[in-house]
């Protein structure tokens, strides 16, 4: 009888051995936290509105890299996940007549959480809130008097994804759509018809720095990804809609670009001090 419950015993550790082990896995897994990390080149479509420096679209390129890093963290009973982008951006455009030019640049940077709501193993969609920092300029190469224009706003966005994990010839491929839309912030912008030399040079800031709300800057940023595994190495396709626009100070921007992007996918284990002392050093490249 005691043979029969030791065995009874020995047979259920059997079957919850690796269960445990596979949970102690994945505590030590989110500890080290497992950095997911893209670095993309893309090219497209850009339209280009300022009507501080012309009434005219200005439609051409749009030259753009970025870098994407996202990892879990212990907030949220380790259901929030931290994401950074940034990104830059150079375009050149043509007015209708084709008669004049102008050249944009614009550095992003967005940095925020997201809580994930793990529907199955395999698809989950995350809601959050990001802080969307921007800086660049216009400039139009015809202009005399005011031939450029500073852009630099500071947006609270609103965050939505899905992530859908499918299986192509025993591949797992990941598709992954994201939309960003400013809910609250702040923007610099002249006044029409006032120039630069008047704001810095003899400090009439008054009214230059607005408050922005969804009515006045109804703008939004949309992913649409594909990443693939090819060989040891995992690529992701993207498609990026940045649709930017604004109405301050009686001046309306527009700046849209349809981007097609691609860049290989890293995942990272960062590990503490503690951790890299029990590697030898005979195996460290440094």
């Amino acid at each position: 009888m005691k043979h029969d419950i030791y065995r009874t015993l020995i047979f259920c550790i059997e079957l919850l051995l690796p269960t445990v082990l596979s949970a102690q896995k994945l505590d030590s897994l989110r500890t080290n936290q497992l950095t997911v990390r893209c670095v993309q080149y893309g090219i497209g479509y850009s339209n280009i509105l300022d009507t501080y420096l012309s009434t005219q679209e200005y439609k051409g390129i749009d030259f753009r890299t970025s870098r994407e890093t996202m990892r879990m963290t212990n907030i949220g009973k380790g259901n929030v996940s931290l994401q950074n982008f940034l990104q830059a951006n150079f375009s050149f455009g043509k007015n209708r007549v084709d008669n004049n030019n102008t050249l944009a640049g614009m550095v992003n940077w967005n940095y925020g959480l997201h809580y994930q709501f793990k529907l199955s193993d395999n698809f989950k969609l995350l809601a959050g809130g990001l802080g969307d920092t921007n800086l660049g300029f216009i400039y139009n190469l015809r202009n005399s008097n005011n031939p450029a224009s500073l852009r630099a706003y500071i947006n609270l966005d609103a965050s939505a994804m899905a992530i859908w994990r499918f299986h192509v010839k025993k591949r797992i491929l990941i598709l992954r759509y994201q939309l960003n839309t400013p809910i609250l912030g702040v923007m610099f912008s002249p006044e029409m018809g006032e120039s630069y030399y008047e704001i810095f040079s003899l400090g009439h800031y008054s009214g230059t720095i607005k408050l922005t709300s969804i009515h006045q800057q109804p703008s939004l940023r949309q992913f649409l990804s594909l990443d693939i595994p090819i060989g040891q190495q995992q690529i992701r396709l993207t498609y990026l809609g940045d649709l930017q626009q604004s109405h301050i100070n009686n001046i309306k921007t527009h700046s849209y670009s349809h981007v097609f992007m691609i860049g290989f996918v890293k995942r990272i284990y960062k590990l503490s001090n503690k951790d890299l002392q029990k590697i030898p050093a005979s195996i460290q490249a440094y």
